[in-house]
């Protein structure tokens, strides 16, 4: 990767993502998000400033699907790629599923940055889910951070309660309240929203308490116009004829004919994900009521993939049984095709021909259709339009004036607006010219790279970049604030030691250590591990006069934070919290009386802490309580006085371990010291252990045992020469 130009990531973690013969309409999580963010990864990086685009998403190793989406690299391009990160286990699950495995999305995205040469220059998230990651990465890294929506929360809220679908059921179903924070916080942070439409934006954004925070700008999606090309051009170029377009053709025509008793009649064609919102039904009423538009016209609707309609999701099957029921109910056999599959990347595209040439019209009856890409597909192909007044087609009609807007819920509308265009020749020529011209000078990817690429230099700070053919654009100044991120990608050796009795009690050999790590600030970062809680690692901080770490574990390893902005570790947090069971271990614990709690700042949310005098088995009768009470905990007991109560998968040592892995630090380049017993475990993992001079007994079992060394220096000259000791200055 060239170091010069800029490195984008992408981030759209849900749905099914591949670089050849994308499987759109799949399922609800399939649709045309995947489309657009894999045409932008690929026109993004044609951009010659533009040195790599990661379009980074969910790697699924799983036998119900295709064996690409286990591919943790796939190429699009030169300077473009598929990159594929592993969370929340193998199978493929649906987005609303997928809420709990983001962190651990997110900091294996950050091993993966570690692994390139240079970490992104911008985050780029698509939907909720990718723009949480997103923005949880720009905050890492400090760098911009951009958010596109697609679709949102409480729009989606909005409709399903007019469907009467209980708030109950949204939540259990689509997680709707999780997705509406988000959101909410995304359009606090966001750098920049890129929206599709100003309805977006007015209609959409406009449903939040944060709606009118973000810097918008309306930048509509493209098409690839050598794939969408009009229907004519099959006429007037027979090379454009190959067997591959011919044998396409050949098997749509078999397809539709096998469901038509009068195939050679014009059709009116649909082509969406079935799902409620989509308004399948609504279009059936439509033409199944209409007697003047059964006699003059077939109707086809592609409703995604299908094969065994019990076995889908519940919002799917009710809506293709539904579709099923009025194909009898009306009696439209011999009318209706409802194909059971079809192929995006090279069905659809002549399918748009095939209607075209019949002299048909595209047909979406969504009750609200955010942008509408098929809508500008069909278009390019020369089909005139029927299309949902709410949402996108506002735009696209509005630019190109290419079909007729109507209110889908009412049926009668829709057969009306139908039946004008394909009686009329000349209003069907049109608007077919129309919609061919008009997505030519408004739709085009190169546009939409060139318009997104102009803001996001806007929110870069200077860089030499390659000039553009449109010159070199003004960029803003630095951003300010530190970015932990690219620190801990970027070296390569850590240090993290216990304050109390390890790093202060000698002044004269802490400044000395304050100074080689400073001086060695290129190549080695350093954190503390305490027992304390932030507020007193902070007070203890100003009191010696530390400089600031790059890591503080606190809370006896329950809290991780990072750099001078103390970033909180959600992902740790998230990791922490299995099985975790405050309350009851507090009732376990309450029969025995020797157990004292600890004043308030000692306790936290992932910490119990006590004073416990050790005589008699204490600590053991204790363990043995929250077992039997099968309470998943540790106890870690130190300087011969506290007792704390933590995660099992807490502990200073683990917390340690969570660091190492997550800014992929080899454990020979990690050094970690401490003196007493709540240091025990961090100092006894994988990496380099250090135990100094002035240690407590209770770490006196560590001696002989490999990868400890034990110094004779006390405090902070301990640190030192263990650090001598092991290479790392």
């Amino acid at each position: 990767m060239s170091t010069s130009g800029l490195y984008l990531q992408l981030f759209s973690p849900h749905g099914l993502i591949r670089g050849h013969s994308p499987e759109l309409g799949r399922d609800a999580d399939t649709g045309g998000q995947v489309k657009y963010v894999l045409e932008l990864a690929k026109e993004m990086g044609r951009r010659e400033e533009v040195a790599q685009v990661d379009l980074v998403t969910r790697l699924i190793d799983d036998k119900s699907v295709a064996d690409d989406y286990s591919v943790a690299i796939e190429p699009l391009s030169e300077h473009a790629r598929i990159v594929r990160i592993r969370c929340g286990g193998r199978k493929y699950i649906r987005k609303e599923l997928l809420w709990p495995h983001l962190e651990e999305f997110i900091d294996k995205t950050i091993r993966f940055i570690k692994s390139q040469a240079k970490s992104p220059d911008l985050f780029h998230g698509h939907y909720a889910d990718g723009g949480y990651v997103a923005m949880e990465l720009a905050a890492a890294f400090d760098a911009p951070f951009l958010f596109t929506g697609h679709s949102l929360g409480s729009n989606k809220r909005q409709k399903l309660a007019q469907e009467g679908v209980s708030a109950a059921r949204m939540n259990r179903q689509y997680k709707l309240d999780t997705r509406i924070l988000v959101e909410e916080e995304i359009m606090r942070k966001a750098d920049r929203i890129i929206t599709s439409t100003q309805q977006e934006i007015d209609l959409q954004y406009g449903l939040y308490s944060n709606g009118r925070i973000p810097d918008f700008s309306v930048i509509p999606p493209g098409i690839d116009l050598e794939t969408f090309y009009p229907f004519y051009d099959l006429q007037m170029d027979t090379e454009l004829l190959s067997e591959e377009v011919k044998q396409t053709r050949f098997t749509l025509f078999n397809e539709l004919h096998r469901f038509w008793a009068h195939p050679e009649k014009p059709f009116i064609l649909a082509l969406c994900r079935p799902d409620q919102r989509k308004n399948i039904s609504g279009l059936l009423e439509a033409y199944g009521t209409s007697k003047e538009l059964r006699a003059i016209a077939n109707l086809a609707i592609f409703a995604g993939i299908r094969s065994n309609i019990t076995a889908m999701e519940d919002n799917e099957q009710a809506v293709l049984t539904d579709m099923l029921l009025q194909m009898d109910r009306y009696d439209l056999y011999g009318k209706l095709a409802i194909p059971k599959r079809h192929d995006f990347a090279t069905e659809v595209p002549e399918l748009y021909r095939i209607c075209a040439e019949s002299r048909g019209v595209f047909v979406n009856p969504a009750l609200t259709e955010p942008f509408g890409l098929t809508l500008i597909e069909a278009s390019a192909c020369g089909l005139p339009l029927v299309a949902t007044q709410d949402g996108g087609p506002r735009d696209i009609v509005g630019n190109c004036d290419n079909g007729i807007l109507v209110d889908v819920a009412q049926p009668r509308e829709i057969a009306q607006a139908l039946q004008s265009i394909l009686v009329d020749e000349a209003q069907w020529s049109r608007f077919s010219n129309n919609g061919i011209n008009g997505v030519r000078n408004h739709y085009s990817w190169q546009a939409h790279a060139e318009k997104s690429l102009h803001h996001i230099l806007q929110l870069l700070p200077e860089k030499d970049l390659p000039s553009s053919q449109n010159g070199t654009a003004t960029m803003t100044t630095p951003r300010s604030s530190a970015s932990f991120g690219k620190r801990l990608t970027n070296v390569q050796n850590l240090l993290i030691t216990d304050i109390d009795n390890t790093l202060v009690g000698d002044d004269a050999s802490m400044q000395e250590l304050f100074f080689h790590l400073q001086e060695r600030r290129d190549s080695l970062a350093w954190g503390v591990s305490t027992g304390r809680s932030l507020e007193l690692t902070l007070q203890a901080m100003t009191e010696h006069n530390f400089p600031m770490p790059d890591i503080l574990i606190c809370s006896v390893g329950t809290e991780i934070y990072y750099g001078p902005d103390l970033r909180y570790d959600k992902g740790w947090q998230r990791h922490i919290s299995w099985q975790w069971k405050p309350e009851q271990i507090k009732e376990a614990l309450a029969v025995f009386e020797h157990l004292v709690f600890q004043e308030a700042e000692g306790q936290r949310g992932h910490k119990i802490s006590y004073y416990l005098e050790e005589t008699g088995n204490r600590l053991q009768a204790i363990n043995q309580g929250l077992q039997e009470n099968k309470l998943r905990c540790r106890t870690i007991y130190s300087h011969g006085q506290f007792l704390d109560v933590l995660p099992v998968r807490a502990s200073k040592g683990k917390a340690v371990d969570y660091i190492r892995y997550k800014f992929d630090f080899s454990p020979r380049h990690v050094m970690v010291a401490g003196d007493s017993g709540n240091d025990e475990d961090m100092i006894t993992g994988k990496s380099r252990g250090l135990v100094v001079g002035n240690h407590s007994e209770e770490l006196e079992g560590l001696r002989g045992k490999a990868n400890i060394y034990f110094s004779q220096a006390c405090y902070a000259a301990g640190i030192l020469d263990g650090l001598k000791h092991y290479g790392l200055i």
